[in-house]
């Protein structure tokens, strides 16, 4: 029988965000598979999973998860750990892949499933989806995603910062992804759009060191590089204006 994937999706950090299926989808997995960077330190997705699955049945694989700027050594890494999850599949019929937030939402675990479909051949791969950033952001804030007509843009701020500026003089919604690095930029594109005023960011959702401030308060100091920033729409016309 084929062995499968399961790409899982456990949220930002809070482990009360973690689905229940996600939450069986762990339980019943013969191993959990949780990224690491290569500096062995223990990161989100595996803190998570501790909350519901024995130490021992988790395997740390290494990824080059903040390598942008050499691409092969980005490659080199993927390969390697291709390679490792690759044998897990060939030792066991359930390999399970934790990521923070969703699987399908910015994930490693993409680029994960791609190497396996060339190195196991006939893996049956699945996803569950997560709690997103975005989502925890707009509970813990108050900040309203969309409402009636209103079209949703998410942004990763590692695509630049003009990516987000032309975004913020859309009409809807703006969440931006990893822009801790260029917190300054950001706010420079917030007041350049007027969108300063309503626009929230946090950082470590969930966990003891959360921040959820306003963007009003974003200055020159670097910010955590997952931090998430929502940038609500206009919203004129009362209650169903957007209808």
């Amino acid at each position: 029988m084929s062995s499968r994937l399961v790409g899982v999706g456990v949220g930002p950090g809070d482990p009360e965000l973690v689905t229940v299926k996600g939450v069986n989808a762990l339980r019943e997995a013969d191993v959990v598979v949780v990224p690491v960077m290569d500096s062995g330190e223990r990161g989100r997705a595996e803190a998570t999973v501790l909350h519901y699955v024995p130490e021992d049945k988790v395997v740390r694989v290494v990824f080059a998860l903040n390598e942008r700027s050499d691409r092969g050594r980005r490659e080199a890494a993927w390969d390697a750990a291709g390679e490792r999850v690759a044998e897990l599949l060939r030792r066991h019929a359930s390999v399970a892949f934790a990521t923070i937030g969703d699987p399908n939402v910015y994930s490693t675990f993409t680029y994960l499933a791609q190497t396996i479909a060339e190195l196991v051949p006939g893996t049956v791969v699945e996803t569950v989806p997560g709690i997103t950033a975005m989502q925890d952001l707009a509970a813990r804030s108050g900040a309203v995603l969309t409402e009636g007509t209103e079209p949703l843009t998410l942004v990763p701020v590692t695509a630049g910062a003009a990516v987000l500026k032309d975004a913020l003089a859309g009409p809807g919604t703006v969440v931006a992804y990893k822009f801790g690095r260029q917190a300054h930029e950001v706010a420079e594109a917030l007041r350049e759009t007027g969108r300063l005023a309503d626009a929230v960011w946090g950082s470590a959702l969930g966990l003891p060191e959360e921040s959820v401030r306003p963007a009003a308060d974003l200055d020159e100091a670097p910010l955590p590089y997952l931090s998430t920033l929502i940038a609500p729409a206009r919203r004129e016309g009362g209650r169903g204006g957007k209808l």
